[in-house]
């Protein structure tokens, strides 16, 4: 049996490796990443940032995916789009390893050699200049909150160049710690709260404990923490939405953990369940030896009968009006 991760120590180590004392941080390097075959451009700001392009329509059966397009959209006051196009760097760190995860995994260990050190204002300093940029600047990862300074200081960096006007800030975090609390005062989280242009997904890691597990390599009980931490990151009054992925290496029950998994949301807040987004998993080139084919094929098949679990979970528990709502207009 393969070891669990241990989160939290996991977690310490990755930090360490990715943010130094005078505030620079690691970010991964493009060219020499497996990613770079799935790209539909070639990387710009010095092979440390990608174009990436968010896409409202989805599979047949799966919810649209509105983010961050429509909260984009609401805050710049641009255009109904169903194709965004932002600008997107990414941490060289993450503390769990999600086998779909689209970034190949030695570009999630903190290693020197494939990334770049740069500080928040060196980035955006690299943005600023690009001769066609995006209105949507996101910072990925990896996982951004091992270091919730990098959006902090973002911000910052986009005030300095009269940019927090006319740039919307995306952010997203996999909701494994309390580091945002941790190593932020409360003051700058606040400040945060306050900047208008931004908003920030959590992703939670499957519907149940043990999907949760399947899906990450931690351990089965941190599937309670997301839920804790996305709570606090509601009460911070930050602008926060939420994906889920629906892999699943167990056939049974999914019906009933699904109709279970919304009622966990619900208990933060009634309208949660219609301000996330399910998110089918699909093959990019990091992935495919992750998994042996016959598991591979049991999570897609799972995927599928939990999102169709999911829609009717939606239907039966609000009204057609609510349903209709834009995601950036759900009050929780």
């Amino acid at each position: 049996m393969e070891t669990l991760i241990n989160t939290d120590r996991f977690s310490g180590a990755m930090r360490r490796k990715v943010r130094h004392s005078d505030g620079h941080l690691l970010i991964s390097r493009f060219s020499d990443s497996a990613q770079l075959a799935d790209l539909s451009e070639p990387p710009n700001c010095e092979s440390l940032g990608r174009i990436r392009h968010f896409r409202r329509q989805t599979s047949d059966g799966w919810p649209d995916n509105s983010l961050p397009i429509d909260p984009a959209v609401k805050a710049l006051r641009s255009p109904h789009v169903d194709v965004l196009e932002t600008q997107l760097f990414q941490n060289a760190a993450c503390n769990w390893r999600c086998w779909y995860c689209y970034v190949p995994f030695d570009h999630l260990s903190g290693d020197e050699r494939l990334g770049q050190w740069k500080t928040a204002d060196e980035l955006v300093a690299l943005y600023s200049s690009l001769s066609s940029r995006p209105s949507v600047l996101v910072l990925s990862g990896g996982q951004p909150d091992l270091v919730p300074e990098w959006t902090y200081e973002t911000m910052q960096a986009l005030r300095e160049r009269s940019l927090d006007e006319t740039v919307y800030l995306w952010t997203d975090d996999n909701l494994s710690n309390d580091y945002l609390w941790r190593f932020l005062s409360p003051e700058q989280i606040a400040s945060m709260a306050a900047y208008k242009n931004y908003g920030r997904v959590g992703c939670f890691k499957g519907f149940d404990a043990k999907s949760f597990s399947f899906n990450t390599g931690a351990a089965p009980a941190m599937f309670e923490r997301q839920f804790t931490t996305f709570e606090r990151l509601l009460a911070t009054g930050m602008d926060v939405y939420a994906y889920a992925t629906f892999t699943s290496d167990c056939t049974d029950g999914v019906d009933e953990k699904i109709c279970g998994f919304v009622d966990r949301l619900q208990a933060i807040s009634r309208m949660l369940p219609l301000r996330l987004i399910p998110l089918e998993i699909q093959p990019f080139t990091p992935t495919l030896d992750r998994l042996d084919e016959r598991t591979a094929a049991m999570a897609d098949e799972i995927q599928q009968l939990a999102v169709r679990a999911w829609n009717c979970e939606i239907e039966r528990r609000f009204t057609e009006n609510e349903r209709l709502m834009s995601i950036c207009d759900v009050a929780l």
